[in-house]
């Protein structure tokens, strides 16, 4: 992909939240179907299909029901489904999606009570009664750095940090530890590994990848499948292995705009050459199941093409495991809905993702197949890749001797390994000589980021989209200060911890750990690549470091590449630190010296991803027409090898306003791109919030009337689907006599039984209460006299504990 001129840029960036709803028409002279299917790469599953494997599932067939049947394509979430319900739908597999608990248990539970959800499906899956065949469960949770969900599991660094090692062994080790965290939790499917090649840094997905090069994800495709589901016909869940899911087939990482969900617009040609490379490893390498993408090729959905899920995937590519859909993929497929798509299993689909659609699509599907709708030999078809999977699994094998075994989940050895993985990760952009640091010097450690451990790991850690978390639910890991703490203090030397970066005494040096807040897809989406756009808080704090004279070393944690010109210049060392999970002593290993003054460990990250020079340099990608990066792939600097940066330039090209997506009043202002309008009947004035001097809005209706924040359209389906809400952070100053309406794109709600009177107050909505598919007045509130309300904050987040829709 050719990077775009900076002016078009931005004019695009207005509108690609709305291309997240739709997908764009074909490419001219392009098809949605394969034309060549000569040029696709051959692969041939290994480890799957064999007599005695064949032979029990054709037994087991005959014994099945239609019913039976259909229920092993339909895969539902613990959030919406009992194990009772499986008497009645006989269902082939449940997940746990990133923000879903174990049954009865909160969010945030360790693994005995992931093991005892399990257990309690299996128990029904299995029972003997009359008209019943018994066929374990497949459960699949998204174990995607480590068993990311479980509380007390070993948080590995993500993939694009994996990237930059280089290392294939280290990956398969990872690899390893990551199926024996997740079968001792009684988990038996791992959604990983994610081969996307990002090629838009915009896309929320990005750290997800190894690499923009198709070559380098190639080569760690094989690697982690390996890991995860050992050498090809010796996955079993007894031996603490795992099933594997490559995914998303296929384009993910090549929509257009970096839009999670839309359109990748490329010739077969290229979409072969830069997003197929993955595949043949991980089909040869024996990988038991692949994930379709919710993305469109040049306008036809993944989840309903039959050219690639069919044609090439089963066919090319010789796949004899089974597709697995996404969270209610198939819904987007033209024609098709949530309880209601034929098309999605006609295409090749073998397991519809239908986490909280599956009673409905069941039923539909039953129809669907009695009439004719769907070929028996289709069902027939995606049954025995299932069953397949299930048997070389082990499935069918009660004894499940990782489950629940003591000592596995967090293991020091699978912690030795994470930590070795943080060493290996980390890039060094940036060394004017302070680095390595002394281990007896007096350490200033501050930031956002330094005593967070949430924050280190980023996205699908404990939750969905990563945040909401504490250090007190990650038992035994480390946050990144407290491992600078142990390494200084081990060498004579000390470290204070100073988020704003105050101090009374002196220190010899400073780090600064500091980076972006934790999210997943859709709400990761960004418009602009700059850093802290429009509210620069962590350029101030090297700021006044510099400015005191203080050696200052930045340690930044992303999941992509993002333009920090400012920050670079005011830093005398950088570090690309990604989201290194639940090791933060890694870091300490490489930047704090021996005894001897010599580095304990050497920089050996190189970038797998190009470091813009602009915030517009959203496609820069290595081998592209006019490469012209600030930091080239495979760039890396070490302390054999050192180097300097000059003086960068400042000016970032793209609008900073675009990279707001969710904060709509913050800080006694309405941020861009957003604006407020007020009805002449509704007057404003500023008021002190909790933590800022006039950092409140207070509105008064002298009548009826609207007061609401405007801005350019949001696309919100991702979110209304997911667990996100308007939070507003309020005061009610007079009661109203009747309704608030607060409306939110098409949908509005009375919620004038959910303001409180007294003091600051937190209202959270969840976006599903409004059902809205996009949004350009993000916050509107009608009412009428008397009423008035102070406003402290209006954003959306994620997850929140309280969220409730108003009484109807």
């Amino acid at each position: 992909m050719r990077q775009a001129g900076i002016c078009s840029i931005i004019g695009a960036t207005l509108l690609a939240s709305t291309a997240m709803a739709q997908d764009a028409g074909p490419v001219a002279g392009a098809s949605a179907s394969t034309a060549h299917p000569d040029l696709w790469p051959q692969a041939r599953s290994r480890g799957l299909v064999d007599p005695a494997t064949e032979a029990f599932v054709t037994e087991l067939m005959t014994r099945m029901s239609l019913e039976e049947k259909v229920g092993q394509m339909i895969q539902a979430d613990t959030s919406a489904i009992t194990p009772d319900d499986l008497r009645r739908y006989p269902l082939g597999s449940i997940l746990s999606g990133g923000s879903s608990p174990p049954l009865g248990r909160p969010d945030r539970s360790p693994g005995p009570d992931w093991a005892a959800t399990v257990n309690a499906f299996e128990a029904v899956a299995m029972e003997p009664r009359t008209g019943h065949t018994a066929i374990p469960l497949i459960f699949g949770i998204d174990a995607v750095h480590g068993n990311n969900n479980v509380v007390g599991a070993t948080l590995f660094p993500h993939n694009i940090a994996l990237g930059a090692t280089r290392n294939l062994d280290l990956t398969r080790r990872i690899g390893d530890a990551t199926a024996q965290e997740t079968a001792a939790a009684g988990i038996h499917w791992a959604f990983g590994p994610t081969l996307a090649v990002p090629q838009d840094d915009r896309w929320g997905r990005t750290y997800e990848g190894y690499s923009e090069d198709p070559q380098l994800v190639r080569a760690f495709s094989g690697a982690m499948v390996e890991g995860l589901q050992g050498k090809p016909g010796l996955t079993t869940i007894q031996v603490g292995r795992v099933a594997a899911s490559a995914k998303h087939f296929l384009g993910d990482g090549g929509t257009t705009s970096g839009v999670d969900q839309g359109n990748t617009e490329l010739s077969e040609a290229e979409l072969i050459a830069t997003h197929a490379p993955g595949y043949p490893p991980a089909i040869n390498g024996g990988v038991m199941t692949i994930m379709a993408s919710f993305n469109s090729w040049n306008g036809q959905k993944m989840h309903g093409n039959r050219s690639l899920l069919t044609d090439v995937l089963k066919g090319r590519m010789g796949f004899d495991g089974f597709i697995v859909g996404d969270w209610n993929g198939h819904a987007q497929v033209a024609g098709c809905t949530k309880t209601d798509c034929a098309a999605s299993f006609n295409a090749g689909l073998d397991m519809a993702m239908a986490p909280d659609s599956w009673q409905g699509l069941f039923d539909t599907t039953l129809a669907q197949v009695r009439a004719g709708t769907i070929p028996m030999e289709r069902v027939d078809d995606a049954v025995r890749r299932i069953l397949r999977v299930k048997h070389r699994l082990g499935l069918f094998d009660t004894a499940r001797p990782f489950a629940d075994r003591p000592g596995v989940i967090g293991a020091p050895a699978h912690r030795a390994i994470a930590r070795e993985a943080v060493r290996q990760s980390l890039v060094l952009l940036k060394n004017d000589g302070v680095l390595p640091l002394r281990p007896d010097a007096k350490l200033l450690v501050a930031g956002t980021h330094a005593d967070d451990i949430g924050l280190q790991s980023g996205g699908w850690t404990l939750s969905w989209q990563g945040d909401g978390n504490s250090n007190a639910d990650f038992p035994n890991a480390q946050s990144i200060y407290a491992g600078l703490a142990e390494a200084v203090r081990a060498g004579g030397g000390s470290a204070t911890l100073s988020a704003d970066g105050s101090f009374t005494d002196r220190p010899d040096a400073a780090i600064v750990v500091f980076g972006e807040m934790p999210y997943a897809e859709g709400r990761g989406d960004v418009r602009t690549l700059e850093f802290e756009a429009g509210d620069k808080q962590s350029l101030a704090l090297l700021q006044r470091l510099k400015a005191a004279g203080i050696p200052t070393v930045s340690v930044f944690l992303s999941g992509r590449p993002l333009w920090v010109n400012p920050e670079l210049n005011q830093s005398d060392a950088f570090v690309a630190g990604w989201l290194p999970g639940s090791e933060g002593g890694g870091i300490a290993d490489v930047l704090i010296a021996g005894p001897d003054g010599a580095p304990r460990h050497d920089f050996r990250g190189r970038l797998s991803f190009s470091w813009p020079k602009t915030a517009g340099q959203f496609t820069l990608n290595v081998g592209q027409d006019g490469y012209d990066p600030l930091f080239p792939y495979d760039y890396g600097l070490s302390y054999a090898q050192g180097g300097s940066v000059p003086q960068l330039a400042e000016e970032a090209g793209v609008d900073a306003s675009l990279a707001n997506t969710g904060v709509f009043f913050a800080r006694g202002r309405v941020p861009g791109p957003f604006a407020l309008q007020l009805d002449d009947t509704v007057t404003q004035g500023a008021v002190d919030s909790p933590l800022l001097q006039e950092g409140a809005l207070q509105l008064r209706w002298r009548g009826a009337g609207t007061a609401r924040i405007t801005g350019p359209e949001l696309a919100l389906s991702r979110e209304t689907n997911g667990d996100t809400a308007l939070q507003l952070q309020y005061r009610m100053d007079r009661v109203p006599a009747g309704p608030v309406q607060l409306t939110l794109g098409n949908g509005a709600l009375d919620v004038a039984g959910l303001l409180v009177a007294g003091g600051w107050r937190s209202l959270r909505v969840p976006l599903h209460c409004f059902a809205p598919a996009t949004a350009d007045a993000p916050v509107t509130i009608r009412a009428a006299p008397p009423f008035t309300l102070s406003l402290a904050e209006a954003r959306l987040v994620n997850g929140p504990e309280g969220a409730q829709c108003p009484a109807k």
